[in-house]
């Protein structure tokens, strides 16, 4: 195959690891874009690869299929995306990822303490929670969600 090519939805699949069906899913939701051929059949660009690979990615990491549309769409439609382009995107991809890392290490750190949701059910919400003043500033798992120390 080469470098300019079209790429039937089942050649995708095979380079992408992702079924036919999970193909059709993105392209429903805008992911990508095939080209119509005068049969009607799909054809797909080879940078296609690159932008199933990074929704799969992106999916796995926890962002929902809108974030992930929302950060395909910084790429550029119709020819393949430069490393700039790739840059820019993984700049502000890299910022969701360092916020869900964080969060996911509060959560990690705080599971055996109090994640201050204010239900002074454990005899250490007393320590960590007196007087549930967690449950005074809010409600849900306060410490977890907004990154405050226990006190």
């Amino acid at each position: 195959m080469r470098g300019n090519e079209l790429l039937t939805i089942g050649e995708l699949a095979t380079r992408t690891g992702l079924s036919v069906s999970a193909i059709r899913f993105y392209e429903a939701k805008g992911l990508v874009a095939p080209i119509r051929t005068s049969g009607n059949q799909r054809r797909f660009l080879r940078s296609d690869i690159r932008r199933l690979s990074f929704a799969l990615i992106a999916q796995r990491l926890g962002l929902t299929i809108e974030e992930i549309g929302a950060e395909l769409s910084r790429l550029p439609h119709g020819r393949t995306p430069t490393l700039a382009d790739w840059n820019r995107i993984s700049r502000h991809f890299r910022a969701e990822i360092d916020r869900r890392i964080a969060l996911l290490e509060r959560t990690r750190d705080k599971l055996d303490t109090c994640i201050g949701c204010g239900c002074l059910s454990l005899r250490k919400c007393g320590l960590y929670n007196p007087a549930d003043k967690a449950g005074a500033e809010g409600a849900g798992p306060r410490y977890v969600l907004s990154g405050e120390a226990v006190e």
